[in-house]
């Protein structure tokens, strides 16, 4: 089944061309990473995706719905965790997932069971009190993890979900992002990190300035060009991605 279907997607930004005519499809149950240095048009992407922003041209289908025509359905489908910490950081750790809740009609007792189950599966059970402010950069990583799952979503959009943590923390969310996988949720994330990429992902697409320059199995890649997903990058584009 196919979950995502993009054709010839642009967006444009006066004049300059973020996204420049790309095709990609996203099968049910798979995790589809977009690889890229900051600048490459992976954000914009993916907040195409999630109705942010307007496609310029091309057909965007989520569910086999239209996403111009579509969004308000598709959003209720969808979860998404940012790269900036979008927190309310006058609310407690609760009060923020029952605030956010709401937008999906979800009743106030089922709202707070899912998210204290959903805070202990990822290790902040015994938070729901405490202020957003004072967790730490791991914690609020955490918890927008938990927001973006609180409406049992059929896909989750994560837009560099480790950025800023250290390796240690970056794993155990590489662990809880595989268990959604094995859970049958379909991923959907951008990273510049290759192992991240590499371990997460079944398939790949390297964005350069707007465009896919290579898409398949992250396997197939890693044979075809030999070494790692740094390796593979530089070898198509003679950039590295760290940047």
């Amino acid at each position: 089944m196919i979950v995502v279907e993009v054709r010839d997607l642009v967006k444009d930004y006066n004049s300059l061309r973020a996204v420049d005519k790309i095709s990609f499809e996203i099968r049910k149950g798979e995790c589809f990473g977009f690889l890229g240095p900051n600048g490459a048009g992976k954000t914009t992407v993916i907040k195409i995706l999630y109705g942010f922003f307007p496609p310029t041209e091309g057909e965007v289908k989520i569910f086999g719905m239209d996403i111009k025509r579509d969004a308000a359905k598709i959003k209720r489908k969808i979860g998404v965790m940012p790269q900036d910490e979008n927190l309310d950081f006058e609310l407690s750790v609760i009060e923020n997932l029952l605030v956010y809740a709401r937008f999906f009609d979800i009743p106030v007792k089922k709202a707070r069971d899912s998210a204290k189950n959903l805070l202990s599966f990822v290790g902040l059970e015994g938070k729901e009190d405490v202020n957003v402010r004072t967790l730490s950069g791991g914690m609020k990583r955490s918890l927008l993890l938990v927001r973006a799952l609180i409406n049992d979503p059929e896909l989750v959009i994560l837009d560099e979900p480790t950025v800023g943590l250290d390796p240690h923390l970056r794993k155990d969310v590489w662990d809880k992002l595989m268990e959604l996988k094995r859970k049958g949720k379909t991923l959907l994330l951008t990273t510049h990190y290759m192992e991240e990429a590499e371990r997460l992902c079944d398939r790949v697409a390297m964005m350069d300035e707007g465009k896919i320059v290579e898409l398949d199995f992250t396997d197939v890649l890693l044979k075809r060009y030999g070494g790692n997903l740094e390796d593979v990058y530089l070898k198509l584009t003679g950039k590295r991605l760290k940047s």
